[in-house]
C-alpha cells in the first residue's frame, strides 16, 4: 500500500495550525492520525488533488510539481500583505512499502 509523508518545509508569514518539521502521513485512502501532527483545512484543499496520483506512481514531474521524486505543494492562504495568515510549503515523499515491492519483483521475474 503506498504511504505519502508530507513534511512543512516553510512557512512564509504566521501559520496558527503548523509548525516547520509537522507531518502529515497518509496510508492508503486513511490519515494516519496518530503519525499526523496537524490538518487544516485550507492546507488539506491544496493537498487533496495529488495524492490519489502520487498514490498511484504518477512522478511528481510529471504533475508539474517537483523535478525529482519529490512533490511540493503550497497551502492556498498567500499570507501578509493579503490575509493576517501565511502560507505553507509542503515536501511530499512517496514511501512504498518493502513488502509489497518484493511481491512486484518476484511476480516480475517469474
Amino acid at each position: 500500500m503506498e504511504r505519502l509523508e508530507i513534511a512543512v518545509i516553510e512557512i512564509r508569514g504566521k501559520c496558527p495550525v503548523f509548525n516547520l518539521g509537522d507531518r502529515i502521513v497518509i496510508e492508503g485512502p486513511s490519515v494516519k492520525l496518530d503519525e499526523t501532527d496537524a490538518i487544516c483545512t485550507h492546507a488539506f484543499a491544496s493537498l487533496l488533488p495529488y495524492i490519489v496520483a502520487l498514490r498511484k506512481g504518477i512522478k511528481p514531474s510529471e504533475l508539474g510539481l517537483g523535478r525529482g521524486e519529490k512533490a511540493y505543494v503550497q497551502c492556498l492562504d498567500p499570507g501578509p500583505p493579503y490575509t493576517d495568515g501565511g502560507t505553507v510549503i509542503f515536501e511530499i515523499t512517496v514511501v512504498r512499502d518493502e513488502a509489497e515491492e518484493s511481491v512486484e519483483d518476484s511476480e516480475g521475474g517469474s
